[in-house]
């Protein structure tokens, strides 16, 4: 049974998914490269914050920093017009400039603040940042290809996540390991498309990112992203490749090796009743970080579930569930999946 969508007061974090129908490979270079860049496009005009990102063959993960309402309700006009013309180009700017110079000089206030709360009302909010991301994304590829009808299976996944460290880093860990997870690279560096790639490669947006996740105080401050980088990417890198070793070596055949359990060697694993470490089981598909719903402690998942109470039915009486397979630590997840859980 699908969950209504739940959402966080504040400031939130969300690990966002989505799939093309049919599970179609339309993800080649130039449409990666386009979706990247109205994905930072968007970025700006919503103010949110992209901690990181990976865009696949046929679909693409993303972990955001959604602005608690008061900062965009807080915003000048000025700031407005400014973001507006990131997003909808300098004609746009144009138009409203317009539409602000023909207002009535008797009701000139009170328009001036119906026009902009026009635009406030769309910026910061999930729901309208992922609908703006899919439809012009559709709108280009389709008018490209000469392609028509829906492009995007559903609508799409979301997992609200606690904003402490341990569940950030998993989930991004989990998103950046993509590509390594499919085979199609054997270190993630050289996957363009994904937010720790970027950020080896110099991208300043990248690498802040992924530093919030680290010290959320100092990227955000202005300070010197480069010397915080400097700890924050070797401490990542660490995680996603597992106590600093890097496995690379071709299979003979010519078959770039897999880092990683195979779903046959993990099933057996589980079934002696061990665990496997994380950085080994982010390498295979985990259902609880993209279907569990809510993940962080316990504490922050029972505060949730009280919150949204009515979502789960008279006869539940409890939010936070266990994950399996692993040591998750303190890390829950609100949503129980019994079958399958890891692919």
């Amino acid at each position: 049974m699908r969950l209504p969508r739940i959402k966080s007061d504040g400031i939130a974090h969300y690990h966002c998914l989505s799939r093309i129908v049919g599970q179609e490979h339309v993800f080649g270079d130039v449409e990666k490269e386009f979706f990247v860049n109205l994905l930072q496009k968007l970025k700006v005009f919503h103010g949110i914050e992209i901690l990181t990102y990976c865009v696949m063959s046929n679909h693409f993960h993303l972990l955001l920093e959604i602005p608690d309402a008061f900062t965009t309700a807080g915003l000048d006009r000025e700031e407005i017009i400014r973001r507006v013309g990131i997003l909808y180009g300098r004609d746009a700017v144009e138009a409203l400039r317009g539409e602000l110079s023909r207002v009535g000089a008797i009701q000139r206030p009170r328009r001036e603040e119906e026009i902009f709360d026009r635009y406030r009302r769309q910026m910061g909010d999930l729901s309208v940042f992922m609908k703006q991301l899919k439809q012009r994304f559709s709108i280009w590829f389709n008018r490209r290809t000469g392609r028509k009808g829906t492009l995007w299976e559903d609508r799409f996944k979301s997992l609200l996540v606690e904003g402490d460290d341990k569940a950030l880093l998993t989930v991004a860990a989990y998103i950046d390991l993509n590509p390594l997870r499919a085979g199609m690279v054997t270190r993630i560096e050289d996957y363009r498309w994904c937010g720790y790639a970027s950020a080896v490669a110099g991208d300043h947006e990248a690498r802040r990112g992924l530093g919030r996740i680290f010290d959320r105080a100092y990227w955000v401050s202005g300070d010197d992203y480069a010397a915080s980088w400097e700890d924050a990417g070797a401490s990542y890198r660490l995680l996603l490749y597992g106590e600093g070793e890097i496995r690379e070596f071709v299979e003979p055949g010519g078959r770039p090796h897999r880092p990683g359990f195979t779903r046959e060697q993990f099933q057996e694993e589980i079934a002696r009743g061990g665990k496997l470490p994380l950085s080994q089981l982010l390498r295979l598909r985990v259902r609880y970080l993209s279907d569990g719903v809510v993940l962080g402690s316990a504490v922050f998942v029972e505060e949730v579930f009280e919150r949204n109470r009515a979502l789960f039915g008279s006869r539940r009486n409890s939010g936070a569930r266990r994950m399996r397979g692993a040591d998750w630590g303190d890390l829950r997840v609100i949503r129980d999946l019994r079958t399958d859980p890891f692919a």
